[in-house]
């Protein structure tokens, strides 16, 4: 098994605070950005974009990014900061709420983009233009979140809030992903990063 892949197997889950199984996430999502970029910018230049390949990059980043990875955010982890006083309107957690809403807009500008592969020449700039304001977001929102956010849920979660989160997020993921879905996703970015 490849190390990257057995290390977030041992962070994800069993090893490790809420905070960093979500940053190991945030590993695996970089990852898959820098492929995307790779691709983004060869549509960009004029190759024809490929459309298997944009459909599997907007599956990861619906079903990982946003669906298994901010929804632990969304539905667990800030609601818990929430509880201890972070104000969910204004302050650092509304940025990022607003931020996770401005992606999934971008990511339905790919699949639109991508839907149109073949039939409408406009479909490529569509998905370089999106999958560029996307990669810009994630990156700058996620040094937001491993650098500002988290460390301050750090300090405000005691470690009961920690375990509990922690046992939240392992149901989460199996309640609200499914079993096998985290594999499926690790063996899809695999395939992106061709």
């Amino acid at each position: 098994m490849p190390d990257h892949i057995h290390d977030h197997a041992h962070h994800h889950g069993r090893g490790g605070t809420p905070t960093q199984v979500l940053m190991a996430e945030h590993e695996l999502i970089l990852q898959a950005l820098d492929a995307l970029e790779k691709k983004a910018a060869a549509v960009q230049t004029g190759a024809a974009p490929d459309r298997a390949y944009f459909e599997k990059a907007v599956e990861f980043l619906r079903t990982f990014a946003d669906k298994c990875h901010h929804g632990k955010e969304e539905d667990l982890l800030f609601k818990r900061m929430a509880d201890r006083g972070f104000p969910l309107q204004g302050g650092p957690i509304a940025v990022m709420l607003h931020e996770h809403e401005m992606g999934r807009a971008l990511i339905k500008g790919i699949a639109e983009g991508t839907a149109k592969i073949g039939t409408d020449p406009v479909g490529a700039k569509q998905i370089a233009e999106n999958a560029k304001d996307y990669i810009d977001l994630l990156r700058s929102h996620i040094g937001k979140e491993n650098n500002i956010l988290f460390p301050m849920a750090d300090r405000v979660l005691s470690a009961e809030d920690q375990a509990d989160l922690g046992m939240a997020f392992e149901k989460f993921e199996r309640e609200e992903m499914g079993a096998g879905v985290h594999e499926a996703m690790l063996n899809l970015l695999q395939e992106l990063k061709v």
